[in-house]
């Protein structure tokens, strides 16, 4: 079984720059489509990006394309996320997850990291 934790948030102001890492315990992360996802208070976890097995196939949220890229390091079992251009409305706990199946909904994931908080100051 895969384990999942999140490192790299912080404060940033807007219009700045934040990297999420994402590592992974275990010798089957290459196995998996990963994805992000981000919860805001008194929101619903939502869906930021994803990521196929191989990394060849990537998708993101409306909210955060062009501003965000997601990546894959299998030899290192890390997966990345680089934010660019931040806004205030990007704060949230943000968390890693793993599926064998691959989609936007968070139902389809079934492994989950502890999350990492990203506040934006305006």
């Amino acid at each position: 079984q895969v384990q999942l934790v999140e490192s790299g948030g912080g404060l940033v102001q807007a219009g700045g720059s934040l990297r999420l890492s994402c590592a992974a315990s275990g010798r089957t992360f290459s196995s998996f489509v990963m994805g992000w996802f981000r919860q805001a208070p008194g929101k619903e976890r939502e869906f930021v990006a994803g990521i196929s097995w191989s990394g060849s196939s990537t998708s993101y949220a409306d909210s955060v394309r062009g501003r965000f890229t997601i990546s894959r390091d299998n030899a290192k079992n890390t997966m990345y996320l680089q934010m660019n251009s931040l806004k205030p409305e990007d704060t949230a706990a943000y968390y890693c997850a793993a599926t064998n199946h691959g989609g936007t909904r968070k139902a389809e994931y079934h492994i989950w990291g502890p999350g990492t908080q990203v506040t934006v100051s305006s």
